[in-house]
């Protein structure tokens, strides 16, 4: 397998921070980071390009990362509310997917892109939920989700689960006749 040496020019999940030289494997370079100006060839012409900007760019990535935490501490109160169809049993007929909440984020005023939004999985059942939105490398910020089906009602389930456990249903004496279920209201 071929590696190549690239010099990163931005910011690559699970590979490095820009300026940094990294080591990958030449099909991901030459099919990826290259098409992308995500990095360029780390020779010794570049590197020294790459240092004469180093001042620029560790100046460009204060601004970044003051404006991400000034947007974070004013996304803190930010909630957003689904409605979607549901299921008997609380699940979502389809699901929120983090493009929903991007563009829930964008109806409010935030221009957040979807692949800053970490969700595991899609939201498939109703309930409440806490959304990581990556603002910067070191910057993120927590959202609350609620999903609730159409009419803004829970179903049973969902309903149930996030209220706190009931007390046990109270044992009525069965009456003679079969009103159990009278004796129990």
């Amino acid at each position: 397998m071929a590696i190549t040496k690239l010099l990163l020019r931005e910011d690559v999940d699970n590979l490095g921070a820009r300026g940094e030289i990294v080591k990958v494997k030449a099909g991901y370079a030459r099919n990826y980071l290259l098409p992308r100006k995500l990095a360029v060839e780390a020779t010794p012409g570049n590197v020294k390009q790459i240092e004469a900007e180093r001042a620029a760019l560790l100046k460009k990535e204060a601004k970044e990362r003051g404006t991400a935490e000034a947007q974070s501490s004013v996304m803190k109160t930010v909630h957003l509310n689904f409605e979607r169809k549901v299921g008997e049993h609380g699940l979502l007929y389809g699901s929120v997917t983090a493009m929903h909440i991007a563009d829930a984020l964008k109806e409010k005023g935030y221009e957040v892109d979807r692949r800053r939004i970490h969700l595991p999985e899609p939201i498939k059942e109703t309930g409440d939920f806490t959304v990581t939105v990556r603002l910067h490398r070191e910057v993120s910020v927590e959202i609350p989700v609620t999903v609730t089906g159409e009419g803004g009602a829970q179903t049973a389930n969902a309903a149930a689960a996030s209220e706190p456990t009931a007390p046990a249903e109270s044992t009525a004496p069965a009456t003679e006749g079969g009103d159990a279920d009278a004796a129990a209201e």
